[in-house]
């Protein structure tokens, strides 16, 4: 017998499908409504968060449920924007396996060592999980066509969730981007231009065709549905640890939204009574040495960033010279005692076999950072051996095959 996954099923219950309220400007707090099209803040120029009724929830659902639904993300769509369960844009996103990392974990010496293993995500990455939301949000809307800029990976997530939406999909890369994501975003019936330029050539050439021609611009924190996907990554992962948090999570930090959002996730899972025990992770932001916009900033003990310029890293998705929501990051780093880490192209490399060689994971090269930022906070005695780190490998590896990632 075949199983079929589908979010419909959910049509069915008495309660809201979502308990979304409306959007909020973090930084003013202005509110916008969720049913309208909206971007970022028209006053302040800051990203919108959305705001669920967490007390209405709270009495209508437990968190024990969410573990009997169809696996995926959308079984958590209470907490996602997406209103009415027909639009729901899904490929199978979600859920992806906390993986203890025995081996290397000895290696290295810590007792706890885990990684959530993002790469078996639809289109190879954790991108799958924000541009689900967002297109599926954008479908509710009305919106027929969409345009990104993109490092790479959120180009590919972004032609394929589109196509199974019937949307049409504009994608903007800088022309040294892995041919993977180039040929994936084509195959799914995307338009594909290559860009002279980094990820911000490519964001101020989508803005201004959005303005011109009416394309509605997916580029991070512009809109405010793709740190909701996102932010799922945290309720599988307190749901994982039976509803506690880990000591430390390392994270790659290119535009932000999974740092955003799981501390986002931590925040509503504490004011629903959710967690056995409120003590959040310090966060580790994780950058490579030539694009390290948020760890100088981190240094000098600053709230925004400044643009970093050169910017080159072979992790394509590091490679972002300044977030549009860089305060939010930062924000984030200093309220959970965390820090910010930069690790050099080489040590990535080393990495990226360390978590093959030892471990059987292909990790992309900004999953990898992750285990080289690990080592470097050792080597500063910033990590204690008995806590729960848990690192994130955001894709697979096999995007990124090439002389340079596979040298011996």
């Amino acid at each position: 017998m075949i199983q079929v996954t589908s979010v419909m099923n959910f049509s069915k219950s008495r309660m809201s499908f979502s308990y979304i309220t409306h959007l909020t400007c973090l930084d003013c707090g202005r509110e916008y409504s969720a049913r309208e099209i909206n971007t970022y803040c028209l006053d302040c120029q800051s990203p919108l968060m959305a705001v669920y009724d967490l007390d209405g929830l709270r009495k209508n659902l437990h968190r024990e449920q969410f573990a009997a639904r169809a696996r995926g993300m959308w079984r958590w769509h209470e907490l996602l924007p997406v209103q009415l369960a027909h639009h729901c844009i899904t490929l199978g996103e979600g859920d992806t396996p906390l993986l203890h990392l025995p081996r290397l974990g000895e290696k290295l010496g810590f007792n706890n060592l885990f990684v959530k293993e993002e790469s078996g995500n639809p289109t190879g990455s954790f991108k799958a999980r924000g541009i689900s939301a967002a297109i599926s949000k954008a479908s509710e809307l009305g919106i027929r066509k969409v345009i990104i800029p993109t490092a790479g990976n959120a180009g590919g997530a972004t032609a394929a969730y589109a196509a199974r939406a019937a949307m049409q999909a504009y994608i903007l890369m800088p022309k040294d981007t892995p041919i993977v994501n180039i040929e994936e975003s084509r195959m799914a019936g995307a338009e594909v231009i290559l860009v002279d330029g980094l990820i911000s050539e490519a964001a101020g050439m989508a803005g201004e065709k959005a303005r011109a021609e009416g394309w509605f611009d997916l580029s991070t924190f512009k809109e405010p549905y793709r740190v909701e996907g996102k932010k799922i990554m945290g309720y599988e992962l307190a749901e994982s640890l039976g509803w506690t948090l880990p000591d430390v999570i390392i994270y790659p930090t290119g535009g932000g939204t999974g740092l955003v959002g799981m501390w986002k996730a931590f925040a509503e899972m504490e004011a629903l009574g959710w967690l056995d025990n409120p003590k959040r992770p310090r966060m580790v932001s994780v950058q490579a040495e030539g694009c390290a916009p948020v760890v100088k900033a981190f240094e000098a003990g600053l709230s925004f960033c400044d643009f970093w310029t050169d910017a080159s890293t072979l992790a394509s998705g590091l490679r972002v010279p300044k977030s549009f929501a860089d305060h939010l990051i930062l924000n984030d780093i200093y309220e959970s005692q965390g820090v910010a880490v930069a690790v050099s192209d080489d040590s990535i490399l080393d990495a990226t076999r360390q978590l093959s060689q030892v471990e059987g994971i292909f990790a992309a090269p900004e999953g990898a950072a992750t285990l080289a930022a690990l080592i470097k906070l050792k080597e500063q005695n910033w990590l204690n051996v008995d806590e729960k780190i848990v690192l994130f490998n955001t894709g697979t590896g096999l995007k990124y095959v090439d002389v340079s990632t596979v040298k011996s």
